[in-house]
């Protein structure tokens, strides 16, 4: 490989560098789902009380994401990194239905903010693996997903403890960017 060859690899591995912005209330696995991707160790996660950054990459593209903390204290800052973000990836609880309506609350304000007009939604409706999970097809109904207009969206059932259903979101994320790069 030449120098020029190089020049041009690094090149377009630049132009597939994407920012990612990971939302979701507190302990809906943002985190867990982070470092699963990163192929890090799960076993010990704690609170996010502020934010992770990760840079990973996956799919042929360099995801830069941030992981911001879902404490309700913390969720006025999340606006401070809506600037500049590529997609947006919400984590949900699939198993804490009692905090259904409030994620929904959550989410309906973020896909209202200017700054995330268009941004293509991932949603992850994690912890698949427990049995009092509802079904991703479920959470998409109570939350109206299908009355979203202005942006790409899809909803991924997925469990950030064992991995599952990961590569798929970002397999789905990586196509429809890849369509607009």
């Amino acid at each position: 490989m030449g120098l020029l060859d190089l020049i041009r690899k690094l090149k377009s591995s630049q132009d597939k560098e994407l920012r990612i912005l990971l939302l979701g209330l507190d302990n809906a696995g943002k985190t867990t789902l982070l470092k699963k991707l990163a192929s890090e160790d799960v076993s010990h996660i704690t609170p996010t009380q502020g934010f992770n950054i990760k840079s990973v990459v996956s799919s042929g593209f360099k995801l830069n994401v941030w992981d911001i903390g879902g404490q309700r204290k913390i969720r006025p800052y999340w606006r401070n990194y809506f600037e500049n973000t590529d997609v947006l990836i919400y984590v949900i609880d699939s198993a804490d239905q009692k905090r259904f309506e409030e994620t929904g609350l959550e989410l309906s304000e973020l896909l209202e903010e200017p700054k995330l007009q268009g941004v293509p939604l991932l949603i992850y409706a994690n912890k698949q693996d427990l049995l009092q999970a509802a079904q991703a097809s479920e959470i998409a109904r109570g939350l109206s997903l299908d009355t979203i207009r202005d942006r790409k969206w899809h909803i991924q059932a997925c469990s950030a403890q064992s991995g599952e259903g990961i590569k798929e979101g970002i397999d789905w994320m990586s196509t429809v960017v890849g369509k607009k790069k």
